[in-house]
This record gives C-alpha cells, structure tokens and sequence, in this order.
C-alpha cells in the first residue's frame, strides 16, 4: 500500500512537473523572433529566422502608431545570409514604430516596437587647456537615444518555447527533488 502511495504521489508530481514547461511555453511563443535597434533616426532589423525562397528573404516593414497593416508601412527587403538577414529605415523622424518581418515564405518572422527619438545634436567641442597652456579642441559625445523598448531580457535574443520549456522543466524538476530530499531528511529513520 505505501508502494502504491509513493507511486501515486511520484506520478502526480511527474505530471504537474510535465505540465510546467507547455505553461510556461505558451506566451513564449509570442515573443519576437527579431531584434531592432535605433541609433539617431536610423532603425534596424536582424533576424535568423528567414530563409531564402527565389533569390527573396523576405520584406520588413517599418508602421506608424496609425499604421495597421504590412502594407502600410516602408517596407525594405531583407539582406544578408544563411545566418543573419537584416533591413534598415533613415531618416525616420521621432515617434512609435512597429517593426514587421515577414518571410519570403510568408510566415512572420517577428513583431517588435521602437522608439524613434529626435536627432542628437552634432557633437559639440569644449576647450580645455593642456599643458603647455594652449587650448586644444575635445570632442563631446551627443547624449544617447532612448533606443529599443526591451522585452525579455532585452529581447536580445529569441530562446522558443521549446528552450525555454526545457528550462523550466528542469528547474521545476530541481525544486521538487528539493523538497523530495528535505521531506525524507526530516523524517526519523524507520524500518
């Protein structure tokens, strides 16, 4: 009888376990399989997610906040290879985009929103003196954009639901041997 508890007891745990990943898989599916990032009123684009079909990767396309559709947008076709596709918008005055790329297949490669700040200004000098006492010309740095609104982890790379599914398996697993191991030590040894 305490066999057939043991068991049951491993069994529920093992699919509660089973169930955690396909949990936590399910909004990672949604997550962007893209990267955008601004620098002044550039935007850029680079996935790995396209291949190429006809001698096309495929399109990207840069919507306004009233913009709803691909179509809509700039679009700019993508370049690159085997292993990085990438697209880029200049002169994009300041605002929320949406960045949109789709495949030459048609399947999407990822959605993900920037912020297109105003220019920097043009790098402004300060004179100092050195020391000779002659002033010499340093150049000062423009302040920084506010750059890509980051999603997890900075969206700096795109895991999938199955990666990240196994990691939360396997940390699931680790927290019930945990548990499993600090049960049986508080428990007086019996025969």
């Amino acid at each position: 009888m305490r066999t057939t508890r043991l068991l049951l007891r491993s069994g529920l745990t093992l699919a509660a376990a089973a169930a955690v990943p396909t949990w936590f898989a399910g909004p990672s599916a949604a997550l962007s399989g893209i990267s955008v990032s601004t620098i002044g009123t550039t935007v850029s684009v680079v996935t790995s997610a396209c291949t190429q079909s006809n001698g096309s990767w495929g399109n990207a396309s840069l919507l306004n906040s009233g913009q709803t559709a691909f179509a809509q947008g700039r679009q700019v076709a993508l370049a690159g290879t085997t292993v990085s596709q990438s697209a880029a918008w200049s002169g994009v005055s300041p605002g929320t985009y949406t960045v949109v790329v789709v495949c030459s297949n048609g399947g999407t490669a990822g959605t993900q929103s920037v912020i297109v700040s105003s220019a920097p200004a043009a790098p402004t000098t300060s004179s100092t003196a050195n020391s000779t006492g002659n002033s010499a010309a340093k150049p000062v740095p423009p302040a920084p954009a506010r750059g890509v609104m980051g999603g997890l982890g900075g969206a700096a790379r795109d895991y999938g639901p199955l990666t990240l599914g196994i990691g939360a398996a396997l940390v699931g697993s680790g927290v019930i041997a945990t548990g499993w191991y600090l049960r049986k030590r508080s428990k007086p040894y019996r025969l």
